[in-house]
């Protein structure tokens, strides 16, 4: 193992003596400010008349290539210099250690002394790094009398070139240490190892900039090539003609260099001597007369918080907020203007309170004229007012929160219908009663008027064979309606759909068919004024727990008409139940009523359904195919097998004639509803008591009205649903549910 430890071949770089102190020669307009790609800045310039002192001055050469290269001596190029860092970047020549052919160790050394200049290495932005395999660098400062201060140096192994790695420089091929303050001088030194397998190897050394370093593989054969074997390295600078700032104020030769009236000093963190900045607030050239200048801190995003505005002043800023906040200097924030806040609140309260009230005023004066125009408009979003001034108000006004809270905010498991024309849910409200809520998924203006035309007219009648409504909602855009909740579906479900598998007696659904002309006797003959249904069918007869009949779903419904003008409306309806006299004239009245029950009297006495799409065209129209059977007096082809076998001819015969009357295409020559009940009130008895014979000529004197209240379920009946069938759940198919 050789040791050998490098003396200074080449001489001092920078040697500059005992150098004068500054003289504070400030640069002309002539003085040169750039050189090449390197701005030349204040203390240092190119030339002694535009530099702080000889060891600021730097040369600018033109190279062979026509391009100008700058020197802070004769060999060492400066890369750059910061004013704001107090340093400057020069290119530091690389030590070699290499194995020639001859198997000898040839050396490239020099050394480097800034003592008595303004320069110290840097020990922050430096590192000294090692490259090589089995290589010992070292780093020395001689110090005074050629006695060593300091001495330091890593270790670079490596066995094979595969065990180099990109970017790594810990050890293997490559190492880095750092060095100490104040250092003006250095002298390198190697010890290599004695295996002959790295004879064809080099060795490298040198002080250099961390940032620009990344070790590459390569380096170990190559890194003298990189820049002509030159690398960036930081040297410190400061002021040190004297040895602190307190000390330059106070000498009275002038040469204290801070001479701008808004610079500060500062004490050099890297050996003796003082560094100039300028005062917060400014920017600029520290060491020029009025060099510092105002900085605009509004250029800053940062300067005043989100939503503030920023005021430029000199050596500083100030920040304001906007309308309705203030600046807060504690807290550095634009916080609301409570005082005004609460000022403009107020007034705008005060406004709104005593606009609401002259509006108020003016619109009671203009309700009487209006609310008939506006019920026609917008349906039952004006009902509202109306019900608010009514006493005995038979239903309630829901809120819209209440009504969320009743169906757990619209869950999909309250759904118990659904259709095109919206949902209903079921749900609990005051006093846990459970109710079926309305809720229209269309806003147009034929659909709020539906809502409010069932509103208005469900308000007015109270009968235990119509659907009650329990109140309604008018905070939406389309009001909901509230109703009782029915449990047990339709009457058309009953006869043909999943409730079919009851087998309900003929009995009971002659009685349910009873129930319904009840309730609609009453809605033609009892509410005021009249009220003509317009869609009577076997899927808006509901049934309640006990099987009863409740007449429902009015969005079709019309108020008797007091004058002829008043008939003509657009034809509503369902197909199969419309009466072909209002289907010609438009005209809607009790016998159209009349006419849709009769096809519903013919599902109850037949099983079928009013309308079928498929075979034949004279087929497909139950009414029709009835009609022509009673023509041709061939009632058995269409009643079902176990009507025939169970139930008297003159029952059947009765129903028959009584259907066939309410499908008469002559509206005149219809029953009313009240000669429809009194005759099912008749047929009912003649059911529930056979043996009765009664004279052919009492068909339809019989008693009007006979009370439906007085028939109890047929408890003997094979298949009909006692009261432990009240808790059948409403089928989702539901017609009334999903309308």
């Amino acid at each position: 193992m050789e040791v050998r430890f490098l003396q200074f071949s080449i001489g001092l770089l920078l040697v500059v003596a005992a150098q004068p102190a500054p003289t504070a020669a400030l640069p002309g307009p002539q003085c040169q400010k750039k050189c090449g790609n390197v701005e030349i800045q204040y203390p240092f310039g190119i030339g002694l008349e535009c530099s702080l002192a000889p060891y600021f001055n730097v040369s600018c050469k033109v190279q062979e290539d026509g391009t100008s290269k700058t020197f802070i001596s004769d060999d060492l190029e400066l890369l750059d210099t910061s004013l704001a860092r107090s340093t400057i970047r020069v290119l530091n020549r690389i030590e070699t250690y290499c194995y020639n052919a001859s198997g000898i160790l040839e050396g490239n050394f020099w050394g480097f002394n800034a003592r008595n200049t303004p320069y110290r290495f840097s020990d922050i932005q430096n590192k000294f790094t090692v490259i090589g395999c089995n290589t010992i660098g070292y780093i020395g400062d001689n110090g005074n009398s050629n006695q060593t201060n300091y001495l330091s140096g890593c270790v670079a192994t490596c066995n094979e070139l595969s065990d180099l790695t990109n970017g790594s420089c810990s050890g293997i091929g490559c190492c880095q240490t750092s060095i100490p303050k104040g250092m003006s001088t250095y002298q390198v030194g190697f010890q290599i190892g004695g295996n002959s397998s790295c004879k064809w190897k080099c060795n490298y050394a040198v002080l250099m900039e961390a940032a620009a370093f990344n070790f590459s593989t390569t380096y170990i054969d190559t890194f003298n090539d990189t820049n002509a074997g030159q690398v960036p390295m930081v040297l410190d600078w400061a002021i040190r003609n004297e040895s602190s700032c307190e000390v330059a104020r106070q000498n009275k030769t002038g040469t204290y260099a801070c001479l701008s009236a808004n610079s500060e000093c500062a004490e050099s963190p890297n050996g003796p001597g003082y560094l100039c900045s300028c005062s917060k607030g400014y920017e600029g050239n520290p060491y020029l007369p009025g060099g510092c200048q105002d900085y605009n801190e509004c250029k800053d995003n940062s300067s005043c918080p989100s939503g503030g505005i920023c005021h430029n002043t000199v050596g500083g800023y100030r920040c304001s907020c906007r309308p309705g906040r203030k600046f807060s200097k504690e807290h550095k924030t634009c916080d609301p203007d409570t005082g005004l806040i609460v000022g403009v609140t107020v007034g705008f309260l005060g406004l709104m309170i005593f606009s609401f009230f002259g509006y108020m005023i003016l619109q009671r004066r203009k309700l009487n004229k209006v609310k008939q125009d506006h019920f026609r408009q917008h349906g039952g979003m004006i009902l509202f007012e109306r019900m608010k001034s009514e006493n005995g108000l038979a239903f309630t006004v829901f809120t819209e929160a209440e009504l969320t809270q009743a169906t757990n905010n619209y869950d999909k498991s309250r759904i118990i219908g659904k259709g095109g024309h919206g949902t209903v849910y079921k749900g609990t409200v005051k006093d846990s009663m459970a109710v079926a809520i309305k809720r229209c998924a269309l806003i147009d203006e034929r659909q709020k008027k539906e809502f409010g035309q069932e509103m208005l007219i469900l308000s007015q009648i109270n009968h235990k064979n119509i659907v009650k409504l329990v109140g309604c909602c008018l905070e939406v855009e389309v009001p909901m309606l509230v109703y009782e909740f029915i449990p047990n579906g339709t009457l058309f479900e009953l006869i043909h759909g999943k409730n079919q598998a009851l087998q309900i007696s003929f009995s009971t659904l002659l009685r349910i068919a009873h129930e319904a002309a009840e309730g609609l006797n009453f809605l033609h003959l009892y509410a005021s004024p009249p009220i003509i249904h317009g869609d009577v069918k076997s899927a808006n007869i509901l049934l309640d727990a006990n099987y009863m009949a409740k007449v429902s779903d009015f969005g079709a419904s019309i108020l008797a008409p007091s004058d002829k003008d008043q008939y003509v409306t657009m034809v509503q309806g369902t197909c199969g139940y419309l009466d072909p006299e209002y289907m010609q004239t438009c005209q809607l009245t009790e016998k159209s009523d009349v006419y849709s029950f009769g096809v519903v009297l013919l599902e109850v006495l037949t099983g079928q359904e009013p309308l079928k799409l498929d075979g034949p065209e004279t087929q497909r129209s139950l009414s029709s195919k009835f009609l022509l059977a009673m023509k041709e007096n061939n009632l058995d082809a269409v009643l079902p097998n176990h009507i025939k076998g169970q139930e008297s001819t003159e029952l059947i015969r009765g129903l028959a004639e009584l259907a066939k009357q309410c499908l008469d295409m002559c509206g005149s020559n219809r029953p009313s509803m009240k000669e429809i009940a009194d005759e099912l009130g008749r047929l009912r008895k003649l059911s529930l008591h056979p043996w009765v014979q009664l004279e052919t000529e009492e068909i339809g004197s019989l008693l009007s009205g006979t009370s439906t209240a007085t028939f109890e379920m047929e408890t003997g009946t094979t298949g009909y649903p006692t009261q432990e069938s009240a808790n059948v759940p409403m089928n989702p198919r539901s017609s009334y549910y999903a309308r």
